[in-house]
């Protein structure tokens, strides 16, 4: 297997499998994972859980729609296909990205937390709706290097629960380790956006 391949296989492996992340919560009989620093105050609003479960169920559908959009194959063997899975992936992007917002102002960890997190659903929200926008005046170039930028900021699932662990290890306790991560989950994804946009030569305006 080329070394192409390996990296295809782990991106969409790691897409998947934190897509199907959410399962977890819809499913649990009692508190688990984040929900543990939240106070039981914050668990009672019915808006905060209608936002915490919408961007979790809609961001998994995001996430696990959104890899396959890379593959050239399916651009251009199965075009409908493709065409379906984007909108699909834009709708689930409105309503996580939305959601995404609201709960940002509660995240865990203070304003440092909450910044990050909350200009990242807006970062997201405004790449998906341009790279949608770009498509239906059929500006190819623009759609697809907003997707690249869009599909960065929604790996910000993946990469979050790659350095939390690391973070949290590093200095031993979960708050520092979490406001950190607020950010560092898709300030690089980003960069990274940015340097593979600019070596495909996409013009982005």
């Amino acid at each position: 297997m080329t070394t192409n391949k390996v990296a295809w296989f782990v991106f969409a492996f790691l897409a998947i499998g934190v897509g199907l992340y959410p399962l977890m919560y819809l499913f649990a009989t009692e508190k688990i994972g984040l929900l543990f620093s939240k106070s039981d105050l914050l668990l009672a609003n019915v808006i905060w859980n209608i936002g915490f479960y919408g961007h979790i169920t809609f961001g998994g559908i995001a996430l696990m729609t959104g890899w396959s959009q890379f593959s050239k194959k399916l651009r251009t063997k199965r075009l409908r296909l493709h065409r379906n899975l984007g909108k699909i992936y834009v709708a689930a992007v409105v309503v996580s990205g939305i959601c995404a917002v609201y709960i940002g102002f509660y995240a865990t960890g203070g304003w440092i937390s909450s910044l990050g997190f909350v200009l990242l659903g807006l970062v997201w929200l405004y790449t998906t709706l341009k790279a949608y926008a770009a498509i239906r005046i059929k500006d190819l170039t623009l759609h697809q290097g907003m997707m690249i930028y869009s599909y960065a900021a929604c790996f910000a699932a993946v990469t979050l629960r790659l350095w939390l662990p690391l973070l949290q290890l590093a200095f031993g306790e979960f708050l520092t380790a979490y406001r950190i991560v607020a950010w560092l989950c898709w300030v690089p994804n980003l960069i990274f956006a940015h340097l593979w946009v600019k070596r495909k030569g996409l013009i982005i305006g």
